[in-house]
């Protein structure tokens, strides 16, 4: 009886192929699936273990490499295993042959990719110059470009292995590229100031810039638009074009702040006061630890007041410590004014009546 049983897997056949050589084949796809994955498994946690330890960049890029196989691919692969055990007829197994090219080439490629995105990531953020690393122009367009460059090969040797003729599929391309180009012109001119912005570096991510009457902290540079916070708290997304043929003012590189301002006295002021007021500004500047003083005049004589400038540096970029400083300064100053006994002009204007000549001769 278990003989017949055998008999009826030998004997029956499906798609020309008897019963008993399709089990066997399903066993070593399964078989296979089952040990790669395992092996795949093993080696994985020998790799992270061995990437805990420091100063061990390698094996953390390997590990984070396998970790990115792909079942669908390793199960194709399986199946493919399982295939070729089949009695199939030469030309089958010619396409066999084939597939098995183009599973370990997608495959080679994922891992390819993502150890080329870790690497470039890698480097990038230890010579970031921001402490958190959110991607720089230069840094979107390397990983861009390797992957561009990657996948084009990975795909022109799959054409090539199942019989396409890349010559002239690269040529047809060329052609088609050129219709593109003129076709996305626009969206070029902003990928190429992208390339300007990574290589001259007007700005990079972290730095808060001033790009017309916009203003706000850089957060992305990508390959079409650059994305800026504002102080308002919402995100403005500038074309990198504009971006380019605009002038950027770029507050991040500010190492110094020079400060201009004037107060107006009225014209009650003596001279004895007018140098008394000059000098005590001197000295309320130089006081301050965060300033350092540049000059301080008597500037001229304003329609309704007499007007002083002011120049001093502040010496740390950030603008709450200029406004504390400012701050400082103005209550001085009025404290200054005070004791001096001289007042704060306001927008005023005399006018003097001419008496007319009839009045002239009563008075006579």
């Amino acid at each position: 009886m278990f003989q017949g049983f055998l008999n009826f897997f030998v004997v029956h056949e499906f798609l020309g192929i008897s019963l008993a050589n399709w089990i066997f084949a399903a066993s070593a796809a399964t078989l296979s699936f089952i040990l790669a994955r395992a092996a795949i498994s093993f080696f994985l946690k020998k790799l992270r273990k061995t990437s805990a330890l420091p100063k061990a960049p390698i094996s953390h890029i390997a590990a984070e490499v396998l970790s990115g196989t792909s079942n669908t691919l390793l199960l194709l692969a399986s199946i493919l295993i399982g295939v070729g055990v089949l009695d199939l007829p030469e030309r089958w197994l010619e396409r066999v042959g084939s597939l098995w090219f183009v599973v370990a080439a997608l495959q080679v490629g994922l891992w390819v990719s993502r150890a080329v995105t870790l690497a470039l990531s890698r480097y990038f953020r230890r010579h970031s110059t921001t402490e958190t690393y959110q991607g720089s122009a230069l840094a979107t367009l390397s990983l861009w470009g390797a992957k561009v460059f990657l996948w084009v090969v990975v795909v022109l040797a799959m054409l090539s292995n199942v019989g396409v003729n890349i010559t002239a599929f690269v040529a047809s391309l060329g052609v088609g590229g050129i219709a593109i180009a003129l076709a996305v012109q626009n969206i070029l001119g902003d990928v190429f100031a992208s390339l300007s912005i990574a290589v001259d570096k007007p700005f990079e991510v972290g730095d808060f810039i001033v790009v017309g009457s916009l203003s706000g902290t850089v957060e992305h540079v990508g390959l079409k638009t650059t994305r800026i916070r504002s102080l308002g708290g919402e995100q403005i997304v500038m074309a990198n074009a504009n971006m380019i043929g605009s002038t950027i003012q770029n507050y991040k590189r500010l190492q110094e702040r020079r400060i201009v301002f004037e107060i107006r006295l009225t014209y009650a002021c003596t001279p004895q006061q007018i140098k008394d007021v000059a000098q005590r500004i001197e000295q309320i500047i130089r006081q301050q630890k965060m300033a350092r003083f540049d000059r301080c005049h008597f500037r001229s004589f304003g329609d309704s007041a007499l007007e002083f400038e002011t120049v001093y540096i502040v010496l740390d970029p950030s603008y709450n410590i200029y406004m504390d400083v400012q701050q400082e300064i103005n209550l001085r100053i009025i404290d200054a004014c005070n004791e001096l006994g001289v007042s704060f002009a306001l927008p005023s204007r005399t006018v003097y009546v001419a008496p007319s000549p009839e009045t002239s001769d009563d008075n006579r």
